[in-house]
């Protein structure tokens, strides 16, 4: 039985404060401030594709990775497994059951605008970010908001909000969707389930960002891979229904036609919410990690995270779309979250499909439980240098949390990690428009040295005089 917490009455104010801020603010918020990097970029997520990979696959400085150092493919693959986790399975099954088909479009429509947003925003922090004492790097929106705006009130309350958002609340929907998946899969116990990934995310914790890193590195491939493969087989054994698939979603996108299953606004949130919570552009999180590379320009971070935006929402959601779409069981109004994925795929595959989604998602959601907890420490330590904190937030986040979140309700996790994003992408938005102008002109330096033949461009603080005294990690 799920543990309630307190009663429905927490979950009924959740959903409310959540409704107003995304009917009244974030929509519009992301949609505007994704046209305006798109424009300002000139559309550098469409036109950069290729560069994109270039960089993906470059080593540190051009050569053998030293050790120690976090190389581009490795901070791609922290913020690739925090993107690729439960927004994926449960939450676009969600947004499809409560928003209709059509909520898919605005999910691709929100990741094809917000990787302008999120190359800006792991661009700036790759600009601002600062050298620890043992010679990483760490950076992210509570530093370029307090060294780019000079406002520490601000950078403190983006860092506040990002702990609870990344390192509390949305573990516990990660875990909520792992045991349910357990549950329905093998029938296992939810508390067994939540003490094994709960024990597991604390000894991965403990050892930092490099053993992170090396296990998102690991995970993240393999994960991915496998389910889009899985995925293919069942379009191409129901490819003759494709057609009827892409109707759907866009006569639902725009409410009209018998698939429209409810009014534009909420097939329009249902997208764009799911969408960002799965694919985080603009929310302030991957700029954490994008940080922590060390390359020898900022804009090659921004290009490598947009990337992962594209990976996130247009492969893997767009997975799950079509095996739910193509089952037909989306308009059941019994089924919502993982299990509805899980029948989906059982339609297709047998009873093979529980086993797969609930495997699928222990790598998905188990990778961005140990990814999300690394935005915040990120933010912990900006916050405070006392190590005690630190071990209090590690036990808390992959501890409690985790524990908690397979506990709770589903309703209760999702309303709770709504809140939170939209506080914490509102503060973020707001910085990047006042600050997008360094990464534009950090994209037109990029741009002029490539033209020139510079195969891998480089920067230095006394580029940018004017802030130069701002910028310690590239002197």
């Amino acid at each position: 039985m799920d543990f309630l917490l307190p009663d429905s009455w927490l979950n009924a104010s959740l959903t409310a404060v959540s409704d107003a801020l995304w009917t009244y603010v974030l929509i519009a918020a992301l949609i505007v401030c994704g046209l305006y990097f798109t424009i300002r970029t000139r559309a550098v997520q469409f036109t950069m594709v290729g560069e994109m990979f270039r960089q993906l696959l470059e080593p540190v400085g051009g050569e053998r990775k030293p050790r120690g150092r976090i190389s581009s493919f490795h901070a791609f693959a922290v913020s690739v497994a925090t993107r690729v986790g439960t927004g994926n399975l449960a939450g676009v099954a969600i947004a499809i059951a409560v928003g209709g088909p059509g909520a898919v479009f605005w999910m691709w429509v929100i990741a094809l605008i917000g990787s302008a947003t999120a190359f800006v925003e792991s661009t700036l922090a790759q600009l601002y970010k600062r050298r620890t004492p043992d010679g990483e790097f760490i950076g992210g929106p509570a530093y370029y908001i307090l060294h780019g705006l000079h406002s520490r009130w601000m950078a403190a309350v983006f860092a506040v909000l990002i702990t609870l958002t990344f390192g509390l609340s949305y573990n516990s929907i990660q875990s909520n969707t792992i045991v349910n998946a357990m549950h329905e899969a093998f029938g296992l116990d939810k508390i067994i389930s939540g003490v094994v990934v709960a024990a597991t995310a604390l000894i991965i914790v403990f050892g930092g960002i490099q053993r992170i890193a090396r296990v998102s590195s690991l995970l993240v491939p393999l994960m991915a891979i496998g389910y889009f493969v899985v995925t293919s087989v069942v379009i191409v054994l129901n490819i003759d229904k494709l057609p009827h698939v892409f109707g759907l979603i866009m006569e639902s996108a725009f409410g009209v036609g018998p698939a429209a299953g409810g009014a534009l606004g909420m097939t329009m949130m249902m997208g764009i919410k799911r969408g960002l919570f799965s694919n985080e552009a603009g929310e302030g999180s991957a700029p954490n990690v994008a940080a922590t590379a060390h390359v020898s320009h900022p804009v090659k971070q921004g290009l490598v995270q947009a990337l992962g935006v594209f990976t996130d929402t247009l492969v893997v959601c767009s997975c799950t779309a079509f095996i739910i779409l193509l089952s037909g069981l989306h308009t059941d109004p019994t089924m919502n979250g993982i299990v509805l994925t899980q029948n989906a795929l059982n339609s297709q595959i047998g009873s093979a499909g529980s086993i797969i989604v609930a495997f699928a998602i222990l790598f998905f959601a188990y990778s961005s439980i140990i990814g999300n907890y690394y935005y915040g420490e990120a933010n912990v330590r900006f916050l405070t240098k006392k190590r005690w904190v630190l071990t209090v937030f590690r036990l808390f986040s992959a501890g409690v949390m985790v524990m908690l979140g397979a506990l709770a309700s589903l309703d209760l996790v999702w309303s709770l990690g709504d809140v939170c994003m939209a506080l914490v992408t509102a503060v973020n938005l707001v910085a990047i428009a006042a600050l997008g102008k360094w990464a534009f002109r950090l994209l037109q330096d990029y741009r002029k040295q490539r033209r020139s033949g510079i195969a891998s461009p480089t920067f230095s603080a006394s580029q940018f005089p004017e802030i130069e005294d701002e910028l310690p990690g590239w002197k």
